[in-house]
């Protein structure tokens, strides 16, 4: 419902139907490029290369926004917020189709990245941003979205804001959403969390978090984090996914 958006598209050198979908709407694309590259974050760190918006948000395949008037509302926020970063919520959609809303907390606090993160697909990113902290580090294949955000709020708590709205229809079956990956995802976060605070801080908001869950969810998290205990109890875990089918 706005025109003062640019759209830039960076394809990895697709060997499918993506570059005809790009040709044929290439009047409504303000720039594009298609090549290989090395991988999500690498391709988005081009992106905010060719933007010259004050924002930047990064969709990525099967995502969308919500609606069609996310942008007017975006701009109706920013007549009052003059944050770097603001987040929405998201329209998570799973593998079956079934969707559910995700609400972010209104403030956050240290506690909060332990376990969780906010999805860039729900984020518009001031340019400054990049300016001062540099792009997206490449060498987290899963979690470089999370370390440039811990990184900011380390530095500038006060720029991030929540704006009560859902921004974008997110596909929960992409790289991180995999069981397979969320050990790296796990070894990827505790390392950039070690990076940026000391490990006193890191056991602080560990146990913050554990207090938190419910009896199950601990006993799961603990497991989950520990490469010795998951191994071990991986063929009972199976034999319960077989009996409560």
């Amino acid at each position: 419902t706005v025109t003062d958006y640019e759209f830039i598209v960076i394809d990895g050198g697709s060997n499918d139907n993506s570059l005809n979908v790009i040709k044929k709407y290439s009047d409504k694309i303000n720039s594009w490029i298609s090549e290989k590259d090395k991988g999500i974050y690498d391709a988005q760190n081009k992106g905010v290369l060719k933007a010259t918006g004050d924002y930047l948000i990064f969709l990525n395949a099967d995502d969308s926004f919500f609606d069609k008037d996310v942008v007017e509302k975006f701009y109706s926020f920013l007549k009052t917020n003059n944050e770097k970063i603001i987040y929405w919520n998201s329209n998570y959609i799973n593998l079956g189709g079934k969707s559910s809303v995700l609400m972010h907390p209104q403030k956050l606090d240290l506690n909060f990245w332990y376990a969780n993160t906010l999805n860039h697909q729900a984020i518009f990113f001031h340019n400054t941003l990049f300016k001062k902290y540099g792009n997206f580090n490449i060498e987290y294949k899963f979690a470089s979205d999370f370390e440039f955000l811990f990184k900011v709020y380390i530095n500038e708590p006060s720029e991030f804001v929540y704006f009560n709205e859902t921004v974008c229809n997110y596909d929960n079956t992409g790289l991180t959403s995999k069981d397979e990956n969320h050990k790296y995802i796990l070894k990827e976060r505790k390392e950039i969390l070690l990076n940026y605070i000391s490990k006193k801080e890191f056991n602080k908001i560990r146990k913050a978090y554990l207090k938190t869950l419910s009896v199950k969810r601990k006993y799961v998290t603990i497991i989950r984090e520990n490469a010795f205990l998951r191994t071990s109890l991986k063929p009972f875990y199976k034999l319960y996914q077989y009996f409560t089918k």
